[in-house]
C-alpha cells in the first residue's frame, strides 16, 4: 500500500498551525490528523518498535574532564561544586563496567536489534562499545559530543560538535552515522546544520507523533523519528515515576498494547529508551526482560533499528515531488 501524496506533503501553514517567530521552526499542532500513511511495515507488520541504548557514560560534564561543572543527576540529584564528584563519576561508570553486558546479553538472546544513541565524548573513552557494536550489527546514532542540550550553543560552536562527533563515531566504527538525537532540547539551528553537514537520513530531536514525518529544513525535505520521554528508564531519575522494574515493565507493555490495537487501523511507531547505568541495575533489568518477552511474543510487530525504519519510511512515504524540488 502507498501513501496519498497529501499526506506526505510539508504542510502549508493552516488552522491549528502556530506562526513562529524568525529565528523559531514553525509549529505543528495537526500533524497527519486523520490521514496517516496507509502502509505496512516488513512482515505485514503495523507497529515498527525501536529500542534505543543511551551510550553517555564519560561524556557526562565533570570537571575531572576539563568541563565547567559537574553533572548533578545521577541515582540522586546532588551537584557537587568546585571539586571532581568522585561519586557522580562511579555511578556512570558503572554503565559502562556493568550495564552495557547486562543489557546487550538480554537483547541478543531474545534477537532484538538495537539502536545505539552514542555521545561522541562516551564512545572515546570506552571505544570496545563501538567495536562490539559494529560485531553485533548494532545501529550507532549520534548523540551530541558530550552529554549536553545543544538549545544555548553558539551557531559555530555546534556545527563543531556536530562535526566533532560524526568524526568519531565514523573513526571507530568504520561507517559515518545516519542518525542524530540531541540531549534534551536542540537549538533552534540543529536541524539545519544536520542537513548542512548532510549524510544523515534521519533525526529524532521530536516527541510529537506516534510515526515519522517530513520537515522542510533549508529547502529540502527532512525525515524525523519522534522519540518517547514516557516509554524510557529515565523515569527512574527523571521524575521517580518508576521504582521497581515492573513499573517501567507494565507502563510499557500497556503502551505497546495500545499502539498495537491503533495499528491495526493504521501504521505505529514504538521507540523505548535504555540506558546503560539505569536499566542496567540488577533491581530493574527484570523489568526490561518481562517487556521483551511480552514484546517478542507478540503478532503484527517489527523490530528494528532506526536506521531500519528511515530507509522503509522513505521508501515506502517518500517526499513528495513538490519538496524533492524544493
Amino acid at each position: 500500500m502507498t501513501a496519498p501524496a497529501s499526506t506526505t506533503q510539508t504542510r502549508p501553514h493552516r488552522a491549528g498551525q502556530a506562526t513562529a517567530s524568525p529565528s523559531s521552526p514553525p509549529r505543528d499542532f495537526t500533524g497527519y490528523g486523520d490521514e496517516a500513511p496507509a502502509i505496512l511495515w516488513p512482515g505485514d507488520a503495523g507497529l515498527a518498535v525501536s529500542f534505543v541504548l543511551n551510550i553517555e557514560e564519560g561524556a557526562e560534564f565533570a570537571l575531572s574532564a576539563g568541563d565547567e561543572r559537574n553533572e548533578g543527576c545521577h541515582e540522586v540529584d546532588n551537584e557537587i561544586r568546585g571539586v571532581p564528584d568522585l561519586c557522580m563519576e562511579s555511578h556512570f561508570e558503572y554503565g559502562s563496567r556493568v550495564g552495557y553486558r547486562r543489557i546487550v546479553r538480554l537483547l541478543a538472546e531474545a534477537g532484538v536489534p538495537l539502536t545505539l544513541n552514542c555521545c561522541g565524548r562516551a564512545l572515546e573513552a570506552t571505544p570496545w562499545i563501538a567495536e562490539d557494536a559494529v560485531r553485533r550489527g548494532f545501529e550507532l546514532c549520534c548523540h551530541g559530543w558530550r552529554w549536553e542540550s545543544h538549545a544555548h550553543l553558539a551557531e559555530d560552536e555546534e556545527r563543531a560538535r556536530i562535526a566533532r562527533t560524526v568524526a568519531t563515531v565514523t573513526r571507530l566504527t568504520g561507517r559515518p552515522p545516519v542518525g542524530w538525537h540531541t540531549k534534551s532540547s536542540p537549538s533552534v539551528n540543529t536541524r539545519r546544520l544536520l542537513v548542512e553537514h548532510g549524510g544523515f537520513l534521519y533525526d529524532s530531536d521530536a516527541y510529537n507523533d506516534d510515526l515519522p514525518y517530513y520537515r522542510e529544513v533549508a529547502g529540502r525535505p527532512h525525515l524525523v523519528l519522534p522519540y518517547a520521554f514516557d516509554t524510557n528508564d529515565m523515569r527512574f531519575f527523571d521524575s521517580h515515576a518508576f521504582v521497581a522494574g515492573e513499573d517501567f515493565a507494565r507502563y510499557a507493555i500497556d503502551a505497546f498494547e495500545w499502539l498495537r490495537a491503533e495499528s491495526r487501523e493504521a501504521p505505529r511507531m514504538m521507540s523505548i529508551g535504555l540506558h546503560t547505568r539505569i536499566i542496567g541495575r540488577p533491581g530493574r533489568i527484570g523489568g526490561l526482560k518481562t517487556l521483551v518477552d511480552h514484546i517478542c511474543g507478540a503478532s503484527g510487530v517489527w523490530l528494528a533499528t532506526r536506521e531500519q525504519i528511515a530507509r522503509h519510511w522513505l521508501a515506502e512515504v517518500p517526499p513528495t515531488a513538490t519538496e524533492d524540488r524544493a
